[in-house]
């Protein structure tokens, strides 16, 4: 099984919490010997098989099909869902940030499976799983440099579920626009109903947070926001073949002139050095920062010696890219 057939958003989100995860292709690199490599795939079509039966699925069997052994960075707490009311479309979770507490939003996560309908016809539903390690780092990140985004205006892309990223621009930076998206339908729905519940608390500094159905390849969801950004970000939005030039053509065209985009995502074999070459052929000048923040990188560096059986760095640690538009381009 291929990252293409979004086969994750199969797999139910347990109810408590917005999952932290590991990388989207941890299934299969994780895997150890062939027999047991084979093991798990035969259970995992057996758990699509069930899916598709619409049989519930033990807790336990469940984690043994799911591989994604690393959790996260620990930057962000999720406060116990038996205080938060449950709804039936899923589990409203407190995120607060861990090194910056004044910080918290409300997120609602996915506790339940996708239909399969939703497996096989939407676009890309890894987003809809949990949220992922580049998107925990962005989210710290944006915190953390908060001031970068004052009277600005910012857009993150693929966002997926929570957009967590861009929520912690809106709550913490005097920033004139927030624009969250993904290319998922079912995503930006459940990121509607967050800005809404968010906004109802009064713990956005942003007066203008929306959200939009937004996907890279599509003409008229790129050319009505054109040239209309500050500020382009997104996390582990590198590995999909078939969308990475789009990505790249969707960023430069977004971005105002003198604006600039943020990518946290893992090497992941060599995707995102294909996304760096085709950045550079599209005119931008492209910064690449493996150290930019002196906590992660110790936290990395401990999980190599530490957690060798579940920490892989060459998918689990995000670089930082930083996106300009050479002068000429700018002209």
């Amino acid at each position: 099984m291929t990252e293409a057939t979004a086969w994750p958003g199969s797999i139910p989100v347990p109810a408590g919490a917005c999952q932290l995860r590991g990388g989207k292709e941890e299934v299969d690199a994780e895997e150890g010997p062939k027999g047991r490599k084979q093991g798990a795939a035969r259970a995992r079509w057996k758990l699509l098989r069930e899916v598709l039966k619409k049989k519930p699925l033990e807790g336990e069997r469940l984690q043994q099909v799911s591989i994604r052994r690393f959790a996260s960075f620990n930057l962000f707490s999720a406060e116990d869902c038996k205080r938060i009311t449950e709804e039936e479309t899923g589990a409203w979770v407190q995120y607060t940030s861990v090194f910056y507490p004044e910080y918290s939003v409300s997120l609602r996560c996915n506790n339940g499976l996708l239909n399969i309908e939703d497996v096989l016809t939407s676009f890309d539903n890894t987003g809809n799983v949990c949220i992922w390690p580049s998107e925990e780092v962005l989210a710290y990140y944006c915190l953390k440099h908060n001031q970068m985004f004052r009277d600005l205006a910012v857009c993150e892309l693929g966002g997926g579920m929570t957009c967590l990223a861009g929520l912690m621009v809106a709550i913490s930076a005097d920033v004139k626009e927030v624009l969250l998206t993904d290319g998922n339908e079912k995503a930006i729905k459940n990121v509607r109903d967050i800005i809404i519940r968010n906004q109802n608390a009064g713990i956005f500094k942003a007066q203008n947070v929306s959200s939009s159905i937004l996907r890279w390849d599509n003409e008229t969801d790129v050319s009505q926001l054109e040239g209309h950004f500050d500020i382009v970000m997104c996390a582990d939005c590198l590995f999909l073949d078939q969308y990475r030039a789009s990505l790249v053509d969707a960023i430069k065209r977004l971005l105002q002139p003198s604006g600039k985009a943020m990518v946290f995502a893992p090497l992941r074999g060599n995707t995102l050095n294909q996304f760096c070459n085709l950045a550079e052929k599209a005119g931008f000048s492209v910064q690449r920062h493996e150290n930019y923040d002196e906590h992660i990188s110790n936290f990395h560096s401990k999980l190599k010696k530490e957690e060798k059986d579940t920490y892989e760095e060459n998918i689990h640690y995000p670089f930082l890219l930083v996106l300009t538009k050479h002068e000429k381009e700018m002209k």
